[in-house]
């Protein structure tokens, strides 16, 4: 979960949720893709869209506020 967390625009509570969702690493992250790593979440609890965000930002180096106005 740590790995998880110190990712950009990722932080405890979100590498929790995902950890949650039975994601557990960097790996499966990428394995996964941000969209059904989103969905995967979604399905335990409300989330917003910044999470989507975060996660593409994460996954592409990216702030999850650049993300969110493209």
């Amino acid at each position: 979960m740590t790995d998880l967390a110190s990712l950009p625009g990722l932080g405890p509570k979100s590498a929790r949720w995902l950890h949650e969702s039975g994601i557990h690493s960097l790996a499966q992250l990428q394995a996964i893709g941000a969209i059904r790593a989103y969905a995967m979440v979604s399905a335990q609890r409300p989330v917003s869209l910044n999470l989507l965000y975060a996660l593409v930002g994460a996954l592409e180096g990216r702030r999850w506020q650049d993300v969110a106005k493209q």
